[in-house]
Protein backbone atom coordinates (compact mmCIF):
# COMPACT_ATOMS: atom_id res chain seq x y z
CA UNK A 1 0.00 0.00 0.00
CA UNK A 2 2.63 2.17 0.85
CA UNK A 3 4.50 2.02 -2.73
CA UNK A 4 1.29 2.55 -4.37
CA UNK A 5 0.90 5.21 -2.64
CA UNK A 6 4.44 6.57 -3.74
CA UNK A 7 3.29 5.99 -7.24
CA UNK A 8 -0.12 7.71 -6.89
CA UNK A 9 1.63 10.96 -5.20
CA UNK A 10 4.65 10.80 -8.19
CA UNK A 11 2.16 10.11 -11.03
CA UNK A 12 -0.34 13.65 -9.88
CA UNK A 13 2.84 15.85 -9.59
CA UNK A 14 4.24 14.32 -12.99
CA UNK A 15 0.45 15.46 -14.40
CA UNK A 16 0.77 18.59 -12.98
CA UNK A 17 4.56 19.15 -14.29
CA UNK A 18 2.70 18.02 -17.66
CA UNK A 19 -0.14 20.50 -17.68
CA UNK A 20 1.10 23.26 -15.93
CA UNK A 21 3.92 23.05 -17.76
CA UNK A 22 3.14 24.44 -20.69
CA UNK A 23 1.24 27.38 -20.00
CA UNK A 24 5.00 28.25 -17.46
CA UNK A 25 6.76 27.43 -20.62
CA UNK A 26 4.19 30.07 -22.34
CA UNK A 27 4.96 32.19 -19.91
CA UNK A 28 8.30 31.93 -19.95
CA UNK A 29 7.87 33.19 -23.89
CA UNK A 30 5.46 35.36 -24.08
CA UNK A 31 7.80 38.76 -24.12
CA UNK A 32 10.16 37.01 -26.66
CA UNK A 33 7.61 35.39 -29.18
CA UNK A 34 4.61 37.75 -28.95
CA UNK A 35 5.84 40.80 -30.58
CA UNK A 36 2.19 43.00 -30.51
CA UNK A 37 -0.21 43.65 -27.52
CA UNK A 38 -2.58 41.44 -29.94
CA UNK A 39 -0.10 38.65 -29.43
CA UNK A 40 0.23 38.59 -26.09
CA UNK A 41 -3.11 38.28 -25.39
CA UNK A 42 -3.42 35.47 -28.19
CA UNK A 43 -0.66 33.46 -25.86
CA UNK A 44 -3.12 34.40 -22.69
CA UNK A 45 -5.72 33.28 -24.20
CA UNK A 46 -4.74 29.75 -25.19
CA UNK A 47 -3.85 29.16 -21.78
CA UNK A 48 -6.66 31.13 -20.29
CA UNK A 49 -9.27 28.50 -19.78
CA UNK A 50 -6.71 26.56 -18.37
CA UNK A 51 -4.02 27.47 -16.75
CA UNK A 52 -5.88 27.71 -13.22
CA UNK A 53 -6.99 24.23 -13.63
CA UNK A 54 -3.72 22.97 -13.99
CA UNK A 55 -3.08 23.86 -10.64
CA UNK A 56 -5.35 21.89 -9.17
CA UNK A 57 -2.93 18.86 -9.60
CA UNK A 58 -0.64 21.28 -7.49
CA UNK A 59 -3.05 21.34 -4.78
CA UNK A 60 -4.12 17.33 -5.16
CA UNK A 61 -0.23 16.31 -5.34
CA UNK A 62 0.38 18.20 -1.86
CA UNK A 63 -3.00 17.08 -0.36
CA UNK A 64 -1.74 13.29 -1.46
CA UNK A 65 1.79 14.08 0.70
CA UNK A 66 0.57 15.00 3.48
CA UNK A 67 -2.13 12.52 3.74
CA UNK A 68 0.17 9.47 2.63
CA UNK A 69 3.65 10.55 4.06
CA UNK A 70 2.60 13.06 7.04
CA UNK A 71 6.53 13.19 8.06
CA UNK A 72 7.63 13.61 4.56
CA UNK A 73 5.23 16.59 4.71
CA UNK A 74 6.19 17.84 8.09
CA UNK A 75 9.94 17.62 7.56
CA UNK A 76 9.80 19.17 4.00
CA UNK A 77 7.65 22.36 4.72
CA UNK A 78 9.64 23.27 7.84
CA UNK A 79 13.26 22.75 6.12
CA UNK A 80 12.43 24.28 2.97
CA UNK A 81 10.65 26.83 4.50
CA UNK A 82 11.68 29.97 2.70
CA UNK A 83 11.65 28.15 -0.52
CA UNK A 84 8.33 27.21 -0.31
CA UNK A 85 7.06 30.63 0.37
CA UNK A 86 9.61 32.07 -2.27
CA UNK A 87 7.28 29.37 -4.56
CA UNK A 88 3.88 30.24 -3.21
CA UNK A 89 4.93 34.65 -3.74
CA UNK A 90 5.61 33.40 -7.51
CA UNK A 91 2.13 31.42 -8.00
CA UNK A 92 0.49 34.44 -6.32
CA UNK A 93 2.29 36.91 -8.50
CA UNK A 94 1.80 34.77 -11.67
CA UNK A 95 -1.99 34.45 -10.79
CA UNK A 96 -2.54 38.38 -10.18
CA UNK A 97 -0.20 38.98 -13.73
CA UNK A 98 -2.50 37.09 -16.02
CA UNK A 99 -5.93 38.33 -14.25
CA UNK A 100 -5.05 42.08 -14.19
CA UNK A 101 -3.18 42.70 -17.26
CA UNK A 102 -6.41 43.88 -19.60
CA UNK A 103 -8.31 45.52 -16.58
CA UNK A 104 -6.71 49.09 -16.97
CA UNK A 105 -5.71 50.45 -20.42
CA UNK A 106 -2.51 52.30 -19.88
CA UNK A 107 1.08 52.78 -21.54
CA UNK A 108 2.71 51.22 -18.51
CA UNK A 109 -0.08 48.80 -16.61
CA UNK A 110 0.32 46.03 -19.34
CA UNK A 111 3.86 45.97 -19.96
CA UNK A 112 4.19 45.27 -16.30
CA UNK A 113 2.14 42.65 -15.94
CA UNK A 114 3.43 41.25 -19.32
CA UNK A 115 7.22 41.44 -17.29
CA UNK A 116 5.50 39.95 -13.84
CA UNK A 117 4.26 37.35 -15.82
CA UNK A 118 7.03 36.37 -17.42
CA UNK A 119 9.35 36.29 -14.58
CA UNK A 120 7.44 34.68 -12.27
CA UNK A 121 7.05 31.68 -15.10
CA UNK A 122 10.61 31.28 -15.22
CA UNK A 123 11.55 31.68 -11.81
CA UNK A 124 8.70 28.97 -11.34
CA UNK A 125 10.49 26.80 -13.57
CA UNK A 126 13.57 27.25 -11.95
CA UNK A 127 12.83 26.77 -8.69
CA UNK A 128 10.70 23.67 -9.15
CA UNK A 129 13.20 21.98 -10.62
CA UNK A 130 15.43 23.21 -7.97
CA UNK A 131 13.38 21.57 -5.83
CA UNK A 132 13.19 18.51 -7.77
CA UNK A 133 16.89 18.48 -7.36
CA UNK A 134 16.66 18.59 -3.36
CA UNK A 135 14.76 15.68 -3.11
CA UNK A 136 17.13 13.30 -5.98
CA UNK A 137 19.84 14.11 -4.31
CA UNK A 138 18.90 14.12 -0.24
CA UNK A 139 19.19 16.75 2.35
CA UNK A 140 20.88 16.45 5.49
CA UNK A 141 18.55 14.76 7.58
CA UNK A 142 19.06 14.37 11.67
CA UNK A 143 17.77 10.69 13.53
CA UNK A 144 14.21 12.81 14.33
CA UNK A 145 14.23 13.44 10.23
CA UNK A 146 14.49 17.15 10.46
CA UNK A 147 16.58 19.25 8.51
CA UNK A 148 17.69 23.03 7.51
CA UNK A 149 19.27 23.77 4.51
CA UNK A 150 20.61 27.28 3.74
CA UNK A 151 19.99 28.53 0.39
CA UNK A 152 23.27 28.05 -0.96
CA UNK A 153 26.52 27.08 0.92
CA UNK A 154 29.46 26.63 -1.25
CA UNK A 155 27.32 25.51 -4.24
CA UNK A 156 28.97 21.83 -3.84
CA UNK A 157 26.77 18.62 -3.27
CA UNK A 158 27.95 17.14 -0.05
CA UNK A 159 26.59 16.24 3.19
CA UNK A 160 25.88 19.44 4.06
CA UNK A 161 24.57 21.02 0.84
CA UNK A 162 22.37 24.31 -0.04
CA UNK A 163 19.23 24.40 -1.43
CA UNK A 164 21.20 26.10 -4.34
CA UNK A 165 24.25 24.00 -5.40
CA UNK A 166 25.61 23.02 -8.59
CA UNK A 167 23.41 19.65 -8.99
CA UNK A 168 20.25 21.48 -7.83
CA UNK A 169 21.27 24.31 -10.28
CA UNK A 170 21.86 22.08 -13.37
CA UNK A 171 18.66 20.26 -12.79
CA UNK A 172 16.57 24.17 -12.43
CA UNK A 173 18.20 24.96 -15.47
CA UNK A 174 16.94 21.66 -17.55
CA UNK A 175 13.77 22.42 -15.66
CA UNK A 176 13.55 25.96 -17.55
CA UNK A 177 14.99 24.27 -20.61
CA UNK A 178 12.07 21.65 -21.22
CA UNK A 179 9.25 23.62 -19.74
CA UNK A 180 9.78 26.58 -22.36
CA UNK A 181 10.25 23.69 -24.76
CA UNK A 182 6.90 22.42 -23.90
CA UNK A 183 5.42 25.77 -24.06
CA UNK A 184 7.44 26.71 -27.35
CA UNK A 185 5.17 23.24 -28.79
CA UNK A 186 1.56 24.45 -27.21
CA UNK A 187 1.75 27.61 -28.60
CA UNK A 188 2.63 26.37 -31.91
CA UNK A 189 0.15 24.25 -31.45
CA UNK A 190 -3.04 27.11 -30.44
CA UNK A 191 -1.47 30.36 -32.89
CA UNK A 192 -1.48 30.07 -36.62
CA UNK A 193 0.66 33.04 -38.41
CA UNK A 194 4.03 34.99 -36.89
CA UNK A 195 3.39 33.65 -33.63
CA UNK A 196 3.22 30.03 -35.03
CA UNK A 197 6.57 30.91 -37.02
CA UNK A 198 8.55 32.18 -34.31
CA UNK A 199 7.31 29.14 -31.67
CA UNK A 200 8.21 26.59 -34.30
CA UNK A 201 11.70 28.15 -34.88
CA UNK A 202 11.92 28.41 -30.98
CA UNK A 203 11.39 24.41 -30.59
CA UNK A 204 14.60 23.80 -33.58
CA UNK A 205 16.81 26.00 -30.59
CA UNK A 206 15.51 24.83 -27.44
CA UNK A 207 15.24 21.25 -28.47
CA UNK A 208 19.18 20.77 -28.72
CA UNK A 209 19.72 22.54 -25.22
CA UNK A 210 17.22 20.21 -23.79
CA UNK A 211 18.97 17.67 -25.39
CA UNK A 212 22.57 18.35 -24.19
CA UNK A 213 21.41 19.27 -20.63
CA UNK A 214 18.88 15.62 -20.52
CA UNK A 215 22.22 13.89 -20.97
CA UNK A 216 24.43 16.25 -18.44
CA UNK A 217 21.98 16.20 -15.96
CA UNK A 218 21.81 12.04 -15.94
CA UNK A 219 25.28 11.54 -15.35
CA UNK A 220 25.54 13.91 -12.62
CA UNK A 221 22.95 12.10 -10.77
CA UNK A 222 24.50 8.91 -11.53
CA UNK A 223 27.44 10.89 -9.72
CA UNK A 224 25.56 12.76 -6.99
CA UNK A 225 22.79 9.84 -6.16
CA UNK A 226 24.34 6.65 -6.01
CA UNK A 227 20.95 5.40 -4.76
CA UNK A 228 19.76 5.94 -8.96
CA UNK A 229 22.39 3.77 -10.32
CA UNK A 230 21.77 0.84 -7.41
CA UNK A 231 17.95 0.94 -8.01
CA UNK A 232 18.40 0.55 -12.06
CA UNK A 233 20.94 -2.33 -11.43
CA UNK A 234 18.57 -3.82 -9.18
CA UNK A 235 15.33 -3.25 -11.37
CA UNK A 236 16.52 -3.40 -14.93
CA UNK A 237 13.21 -3.12 -16.29
CA UNK A 238 13.75 0.54 -14.89
CA UNK A 239 15.79 1.64 -18.61
CA UNK A 240 12.20 1.43 -19.77
CA UNK A 241 11.23 4.24 -18.48
CA UNK A 242 14.69 5.86 -19.82
CA UNK A 243 13.93 4.49 -23.22
CA UNK A 244 10.51 6.34 -23.17
CA UNK A 245 11.92 9.53 -22.06
CA UNK A 246 14.92 9.53 -25.39
CA UNK A 247 12.05 8.04 -27.57
CA UNK A 248 9.56 11.07 -26.19
CA UNK A 249 12.73 13.81 -26.99
CA UNK A 250 13.12 12.25 -30.34
CA UNK A 251 9.63 12.57 -30.91
CA UNK A 252 9.45 16.32 -30.61
CA UNK A 253 12.64 17.01 -33.16
CA UNK A 254 10.35 14.45 -35.48
CA UNK A 255 7.21 15.67 -35.60
CA UNK A 256 8.62 19.12 -35.01
CA UNK A 257 10.35 19.07 -37.64
CA UNK A 258 7.11 18.03 -40.07
CA UNK A 259 5.06 20.59 -38.73
CA UNK A 260 3.10 18.19 -36.96
CA UNK A 261 2.27 20.21 -33.74
CA UNK A 262 -0.25 17.70 -32.18
CA UNK A 263 2.36 14.66 -31.71
CA UNK A 264 5.37 17.07 -31.09
CA UNK A 265 3.59 18.59 -28.08
CA UNK A 266 2.49 14.76 -26.66
CA UNK A 267 5.72 13.80 -27.14
CA UNK A 268 6.99 16.34 -25.08
CA UNK A 269 4.36 14.89 -22.23
CA UNK A 270 5.55 11.45 -22.53
CA UNK A 271 9.02 12.91 -22.35
CA UNK A 272 8.21 15.28 -19.49
CA UNK A 273 6.44 12.04 -17.44
CA UNK A 274 9.16 9.50 -17.99
CA UNK A 275 12.24 11.43 -17.10
CA UNK A 276 10.07 12.13 -13.95
CA UNK A 277 8.86 8.63 -13.79
CA UNK A 278 12.90 7.41 -13.94
CA UNK A 279 13.38 9.82 -11.13
CA UNK A 280 11.41 8.67 -9.06
CA UNK A 281 12.28 5.08 -9.70
CA UNK A 282 15.67 5.83 -9.02
CA UNK A 283 15.48 6.77 -5.74
CA UNK A 284 12.95 4.69 -4.52
CA UNK A 285 12.14 3.47 -1.97
CA UNK A 286 13.15 6.88 -0.42
CA UNK A 287 10.72 9.60 -0.44
CA UNK A 288 13.43 12.00 0.46
CA UNK A 289 17.06 10.44 0.73
CA UNK A 290 19.53 11.63 3.32
CA UNK A 291 22.93 13.03 2.39
CA UNK A 292 24.63 12.64 6.39
CA UNK A 293 23.79 8.91 6.63
CA UNK A 294 22.02 6.53 4.17
CA UNK A 295 19.98 4.67 6.98
CA UNK A 296 18.36 8.18 8.62
CA UNK A 297 16.67 8.54 4.79
CA UNK A 298 12.56 8.80 4.89
CA UNK A 299 11.31 5.89 2.81
CA UNK A 300 7.85 4.54 1.97
CA UNK A 301 8.07 2.12 4.87
CA UNK A 302 9.03 4.57 7.81
CA UNK A 303 7.37 7.84 6.25
CA UNK A 304 3.75 6.24 5.35
CA UNK A 305 0.64 7.04 7.28
CA UNK A 306 -0.91 3.56 8.94
CA UNK A 307 -2.15 0.82 6.03
CA UNK A 308 -5.60 0.97 7.32
CA UNK A 309 -5.70 5.30 6.96
CA UNK A 310 -4.10 4.68 3.52
CA UNK A 311 -6.92 1.93 2.57
CA UNK A 312 -9.14 4.69 3.63
CA UNK A 313 -7.34 7.05 1.97
CA UNK A 314 -7.43 5.51 -1.59
CA UNK A 315 -11.23 4.47 -1.11
CA UNK A 316 -11.98 8.82 -1.72
CA UNK A 317 -8.93 9.13 -3.86
CA UNK A 318 -10.58 6.98 -6.60
CA UNK A 319 -13.85 9.21 -6.97
CA UNK A 320 -12.33 12.38 -6.28
CA UNK A 321 -9.61 11.85 -9.12
CA UNK A 322 -12.31 10.71 -11.63
CA UNK A 323 -13.96 13.47 -10.96
CA UNK A 324 -10.63 15.64 -11.70
CA UNK A 325 -10.13 13.69 -14.77
CA UNK A 326 -13.80 14.42 -15.71
CA UNK A 327 -13.28 18.06 -15.57
CA UNK A 328 -10.05 17.94 -17.83
CA UNK A 329 -11.66 16.03 -20.85
CA UNK A 330 -14.46 18.10 -20.80
CA UNK A 331 -12.28 21.59 -20.46
CA UNK A 332 -9.49 20.80 -22.93
CA UNK A 333 -12.16 19.37 -25.09
CA UNK A 334 -14.44 22.07 -25.22
CA UNK A 335 -11.48 24.54 -25.86
CA UNK A 336 -9.68 22.47 -28.31
CA UNK A 337 -8.31 23.87 -31.37
CA UNK A 338 -7.03 27.72 -32.49
CA UNK A 339 -6.61 30.24 -30.65
CA UNK A 340 -9.14 33.23 -31.94
CA UNK A 341 -8.86 36.71 -30.90
CA UNK A 342 -12.18 37.83 -30.66
CA UNK A 343 -14.71 40.00 -27.96
CA UNK A 344 -13.86 40.47 -24.94
CA UNK A 345 -11.00 38.81 -22.61
CA UNK A 346 -7.16 38.65 -22.65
Amino acid sequence: METLWFCLVAAILAMYVVFDGFDLGAGILHLALARTDAERRTVLRSIGPVWDGNEVWLVAGGGALCFAFPPLYASSFSGFYLPLMIVLWLLILRGIAVEFRNHIEGRLWSPIWDVTFSLSSLLLALFFGVALGNVVRGVPLDPQGRFFVPLWTDFRPGAAPGVLDAYTLVVGLTAVAVLTLHGALWIALKTTGGLQFRARRTIDFVWWAVAALTVTLTLFTMKVQPQVAESLTSRPWGYLLAMAALSGLVGVLWFASHEQDGPAFLSSAVYLASMLATAAFGIYPYVLPATTDRSLGLTVHNAAAPIEGLRIGLAWWIPGMALVVGYFVFVYHRFAGKVALDGDGY
